[in-house]
């Protein structure tokens, strides 16, 4: 970008009432078209999709709204937060993404989300095959062990470095060092047990391998792809997920790492736009 530039992306505010809680949801979009809906990874917020929507290539055909869940980035926890422990169950977490779509009138959206949203929208696309014009899950699994930890509640660590360093070596060594500290930096800003309350619906409530056989395909296409440098979700447990759903496509990229579209949003797009171009296709069949 040169100096004076201005994007092209508009930030806004939405008040969302979901699972009896009422809240102020910050989200980002840009362009026209279909919906794009892109979800961020736990801990994080959805600054991880600034490339995005800064693609014309993408913002020319498509609508792309990027959220921040509640307790993330700039959308602020709910009144009485404090009242009780975070932790993010699968009811919750579908809840949320169906009630931000009803209150903004996002009718049929394609969903890309990213780690604990890679593996959400294989659930979304199990729950409800006709709200969602298909699926897109980059580091997402059936069930991914090992990444629930209590601490990050440890009073003497600092959990907000700790917590971007964890997650950082999960990047590919190959992806431009400049994005790699910006995911580094995005991460040190989550809030107290934010992180934690993720990975509790990541690792410890979801579990899909008894129930991804059901997932109409025809109905919403689903998409699945992993880098091969992910070692939280890792290229053959995409696979396996891939090989559960009947119709299912994807496949590992190489080069990168868990947060492709952050990491390297050049490289990242030569996967995607492929797909969108197919779904779009798919759609006007």
């Amino acid at each position: 970008m040169t100096d004076g530039t201005v994007e092209d992306v508009v930030g806004r505010y939405v008040h969302v009432r979901s699972a009896g809680t009422d809240h102020r949801v910050y989200f980002e979009e840009a362009g026209t078209g279909p919906v794009l809906l892109a979800l961020h990874t736990a801990g994080s917020d959805s600054r991880q999709f600034r490339h995005l929507l800064a693609d014309p290539a993408v913002t020319g055909s498509h609508r792309v709204v990027a959220f921040d869940l509640p307790r993330h980035g700039r959308s602020l926890p709910p009144d009485q937060w404090w009242t009780q422990e975070y932790l993010l169950t699968t009811d919750r977490y579908v809840a949320i993404v169906e009630d931000f779509c009803d209150a903004l009138g996002l009718d049929s959206p394609i969903v890309l989300g990213c780690s604990m949203a890679g593996s959400l929208v294989i659930e979304l696309a199990r729950r409800s095959p006709q709200r969602w014009a298909g699926v897109i899950g980059l580091s997402g699994a059936l069930n991914v062990a090992g990444r629930f930890q209590d601490w990050p509640l440890s009073p003497d660590l600092n959990a907000q470095q700790v917590v971007a360093s964890w997650t950082s070596s999960l990047m590919s060594p190959h992806s431009p060092e400049s994005a790699r500290r910006e995911v580094w930096w995005t991460y040190s800003q989550g809030g107290p047990g934010v992180y934690r309350g993720d990975t509790y619906f990541y690792s410890e409530d979801l579990d899909l391998r008894a129930t991804a056989g059901d997932i109409d395909t025809a109905a919403c296409p689903v998409w699945l792809f992993t880098g091969e440098y992910d070692h939280a979700c890792s290229p053959d447990d995409t696979a396996e997920a891939i090989a559960a759903i009947p119709g299912a496509r994807g496949g590992t990229m190489a080069g990168i790492g868990h947060f492709p579209m952050a990491e390297n949003y050049p490289l990242f797009r030569t996967t995607l736009l492929p797909v969108l171009d197919e779904l779009a296709a798919g759609a006007g069949r």
